[in-house]
């Protein structure tokens, strides 16, 4: 196992995905030391303390390489969701980001509002608000320190306005009790999407929050779990800034 993780650390290298093949190279370099330990043959001790040395010092390297570009304001990572796919829960995308010093966060989406589906089914689909939702209990649990929340995002039409102020509200409420503020704000021109922390990552989705397909169900698998949820096909783009500009 530990093999064939370095080996896929080498490949991300080698195509320039930095961030992975760091990612890759822990967690093979983790399994490589489980396998040092395990082993009496003093002939593939020396082997794995060699192979270990090499990948550290490559892990060193690219982490360096990493906090250049971070510094220079030049990181950039994209990750590409094929439609269909799994795995991509929030947490998948930003945990990473979401160091302990993060304690305010701005989110600029059009479409954290309701949908209306077809007058036929004569039903409110409230995916959106449940996607923001979500990705505010991600921040509320942690590791980071999130106080406020500044999202921005349309006005709901019609009927769905007083429902989606509603849901907002209540959100906000909830947020209370664990000692964070959201502040809310519209705009009627608002067509970007992006998600911006105070520690300098900015990551933008092409279709906002709102990457997840319809469940089936409300009892089948992926309903709760987003990480098991089916995603439409879209693309994530990553950066690091000096200074995060706000609203």
């Amino acid at each position: 196992a530990g093999a064939d993780t370095v080996k896929r650390a080498v490949e991300l290298d080698a195509a320039s995905r930095f961030q992975e093949a760091l990612v890759c190279y822990q967690e093979g370099i983790g399994l490589l030391l489980q396998a040092l330990r395990a082993t009496k043959d003093e002939a593939k001790k020396h082997h794995y303390r060699q192979k270990i040395s090499e990948y550290m010092t490559r892990a060193e390297d690219i982490k360096k390489h990493i906090e250049k570009e971070k510094q220079d304001s030049q990181y950039h990572k994209q990750i590409r969701i094929e439609d269909n796919a799994t795995g991509f829960g929030y947490e998948k995308l930003f945990q990473e980001y979401l160091t302990e010093i993060v304690s305010e966060v701005w989110v600029e989406d059009p479409y954290i509002r309701h949908v209306h589906q077809a007058r036929r089914y004569s039903l409110i689909n409230l995916l959106q608000l449940y996607n923001f939702l979500r990705f505010c209990e991600m921040l509320v649990k942690g590791p980071c320190r999130v106080k406020t929340i500044h999202l921005l995002t349309s006005c709901d039409e019609g009927s769905g306005k007083s429902q989606q102020i509603s849901g907002l509200e209540e959100i906000q409420q909830s947020l209370r009790n664990y000692g964070v503020t959201l502040e809310i704000a519209f705009s009627s021109s608002i067509h970007d999407r992006e998600i911006r922390f105070n520690n300098g990552w900015m990551i933008k989705i092409g279709r906002g929050l709102d990457y997840f397909k319809k469940p089936q169900g409300r009892f089948s698998i992926g309903y709760c779990d987003f990480d098991l949820r089916p995603c439409h096909e879209t693309t994530v783009d990553i950066f690091h800034t000096k200074h995060t500009k706000k609203m």
